[in-house]
């Protein structure tokens, strides 16, 4: 599986676990992700850019606590990407 997929999936399925399908409701709003859940999520563009979307999508509505927890679930995935392959919003 694509390690860009495997994090949209961590940050939702933590979301998920905190605000419910409140979670998945957000996820289908940013613009070049497709979610199906939790069967499939897909994402076309930049991959980078789409994470930071969906992190700040939570954001917007629940605030700074949920970038840190997007930023816990996904940290040793985060992690494996070049420095300048990663999310800005999920970088330590």
């Amino acid at each position: 599986m694509d390690l860009y997929v495997e994090i949209v999936r961590k940050i939702i399925e933590q979301q998920e676990a905190i605000i419910g399908p409140l979670a998945v409701e957000q996820a289908k709003r940013v613009v070049n992700l497709k979610v199906d859940w939790p069967k499939e999520v897909k994402f076309s563009g930049d991959a980078p850019l789409v994470i930071d979307q969906l992190v700040h999508q939570y954001e917007h509505l629940f605030g700074r606590l949920s970038v840190e927890v997007c930023k816990n679930a996904t940290a040793q995935l985060v992690a494996q990407l070049p420095l300048e392959k990663q999310p800005k919003s999920l970088q330590a």
